[in-house]
């Protein structure tokens, strides 16, 4: 049940029957109408701009469309007054019975309310987190892990077929660097002093790395060469720190459908076989590029290396995938990874990335462009960053330096689901500030707690009522005689659960699922308004002593109220509470 798609639809069908009636043109595209909720609530429920969009291509004044418009509209049993306003806007007022027909609708259809078909079943691949295997996930890929499992949540409930996947950036150079830290903690276990020279990673996380190293291989390559230690302690270091990277996940309720690895698409013909798409396209050339903005001339070296025309899919410069030594880029193998993916069969690729990769976005959406023939759109999310406060005091984290904080901290101080909802909180490229304090209040300024409030308070009154014997089942609550639910307070609750299904399409074809988090908390505040207003006059409570009949149609909007949550928080993978501790 979506309600501005029903009353879309009427509208269209009142202009096919003023097109009929001669009142309007023939044949006037619709595509531009809408039925929204208008900017001011006391103008209406509804509005709709179709007389503004018509007047052009009708060859009319706004008004004079809106007014046979909103005459036509008005027929509508479910529609009390149709008017006009400003230059031609329809604002629709609904009937009570509309507003108490979509709680017996969320009821009906449970924490199925508010899903679409609107992905058709498409196929998404997200890619996301894709933490280097270095080190301990940190804060900032914190977020990109509760955006990417949201976003994935959300779109599968808007129909799209998701597959959420991990690339392991395990072929570079920084994994032997890795494996190098490892061998000193492995010396360390050992009880030699580990040597932690300059470029090495200093974490005290390799300290269980290196005792692992120890009873798996004994004193095996102590004192040994480098060419003979480094590809085995590499692969061990590297699982290793993927097994934690997994753990961590885990704790934050994240789950990988699949985990590529870069190292595959080395020595396999995989990226020979992408660029080799792009050759027969006309895309690789021998060339030199211009120098670099910022750099003086006397300051670039001209050579000639292997490019990708990316210009011809709208990069701003032509994108070198072979140094002058021959060997690839980091940019090839990326050609690859993508390249692979269309491959798969995938209708549509998204790409979570951190703030810092912004200048990359041009060239991947090029390659993307250019393997697909455009077929396959990307689109690339990036992730701004996490600013950390305790105590009224900044939480400073350098990767390198081993003093970061991890994502394990952060879940471990304040639980999954509040640093699912906080991180949820602003939108994916704006800057979030996470106060550990803050996060924990428990008031109205913090809108994880207000939200599972509600729910809890809603849990609170249903088990009441079932101890008094009013049957509190869906089904029961469905058959209740809701023309009771007659005070304002109560519709602008109904009308706020009616937003749900186009929220979530709204949400989806954004790719913000920071929406879900706004909404929950305004569909809390309402309950709450409610609630807060029954504590003054008792014919509000949801339970009414004496009156079971009256009690239930005010519980079913009470339990309507905290299923759209329950599903709400489901998108944002925050288990819903039914009690506050």
């Amino acid at each position: 049940m979506n309600l501005f798609t029903e009353f879309r639809a009427l509208v269209a069908e009142a202009i096919t029957a003023l097109e009929a009636a001669g009142v309007l043109p023939q044949g006037l595209e619709t595509a531009g109408v809408t039925v929204e909720p208008p900017r001011d609530p006391a103008h209406g429920d509804l509005a709709t701009n179709a007389a503004m969009v018509l007047a052009k291509p009708a060859g009319m004044k706004p008004r004079d469309i809106a007014a046979p418009l909103a005459e036509r509209l008005a027929e509508d049993p479910r529609i009390e007054r149709a008017e006009i306003a400003g230059p031609g806007f329809i604002n629709l007022r609904l009937a009570p019975d509309v507003w108490q027909g979509v709680v017996r609708a969320v009821l009906a259809r449970g924490e199925g309310f508010g899903a679409s078909r609107m992905g058709q079943g498409e196929r998404v691949n997200i890619e996301f987190v894709s933490a280097n295997p270095t080190g301990p996930m940190h804060v900032g890929h914190t977020r990109g892990a509760v955006f990417g499992d949201a976003l994935a949540r959300l779109l599968e409930f808007a129909g799209w077929d998701v597959t959420r996947e991990y690339y392991i950036n395990d072929g570079g150079t920084q994994v032997d660097v890795l494996a190098r830290s490892a061998y000193e903690r492995y010396r360390e276990a050992h009880g030699r002093a580990p040597v932690i020279a300059e470029g090495l990673y200093p974490g005290d996380y390799l300290i269980a790395v290196g005792e692992a190293l120890k009873d798996r291989f004994g004193d095996a390559f102590l004192d040994r060469p480098e060419p003979e230690w480094l590809d085995t302690i590499r692969d061990f270091a590297i699982e290793a720190m993927m097994a934690r990277i997994r753990e961590d996940l885990a704790a934050l309720g994240v789950r990988m459908d699949v985990y590529f690895s870069e190292r595959s698409l080395y020595g396999t013909g995989l990226i020979e076989a992408a660029l080799g798409e792009l050759e027969e396209k006309g895309l690789i050339y021998r060339g030199v590029l211009e120098p670099p903005k910022g750099k003086k001339p006397e300051d670039w070296e001209p050579r000639e290396q292997t490019l990708f025309r990316s210009t011809a899919h709208g990069d701003d410069v032509d994108r070198p995938i072979a140094k002058s030594d021959g060997s690839w880029t980091y940019f090839a193998p990326d050609i690859a990874y993508h390249y692979d993916k269309i491959e798969r069969g995938f209708d549509r690729l998204i790409d979570i990335l951190g703030a810092d990769h912004g200048g990359y976005v041009k060239r991947l959406k090029a390659a993307v462009a250019a393997l697909s023939d455009g077929r396959v759109p990307l689109d690339v999310k990036l992730m701004q960053l996490v600013k950390l406060y305790k105590s009224g005091e900044p939480f400073k984290m350098s990767k390198r330096a081993g003093t970061f904080v991890t994502l394990r901290d952060v879940v471990d101080q304040v639980g999954p689901d509040v640093t699912r909802f906080v991180m949820l909180t602003r939108k994916n490229d704006a800057p979030l500030d996470f106060d550990f304090d803050k996060v924990l209040e428990q008031s109205k300024d913090n809108p994880v707690f207000y939200v599972q409030y509600a729910h809890a308070r809603i849990a609170s009154v249903l088990r009441k009522a079932a101890a008094a014997g009013i049957a509190v089942e869906d089904d029961a609550l469905a058959g209740a005689d809701l023309a009771v639910l007659d005070h304002e307070a109560e519709l602008a609750l109904a009308r706020k659960m009616a937003e749900w299904p186009r929220q979530v399409e709204t949400a989806a074809r954004a790719g913000e699922p920071h929406r879900v988090a706004f909404y929950l908390y305004d569909l809390a505040s309402d309950l709450h308004a409610l609630w807060n207003l029954g504590n003054d006059d008792p014919a509000l409570r949801f339970l009414q002593e004496g009156d079971p009949a009256t009690s239930a149609a005010k519980l079913a909007l009470a339990r309507a109220t905290g299923v759209v949550i329950s599903t709400g928080l489901g998108i944002l993978g925050v288990t819903p509470v039914d009690e506050m501790r």
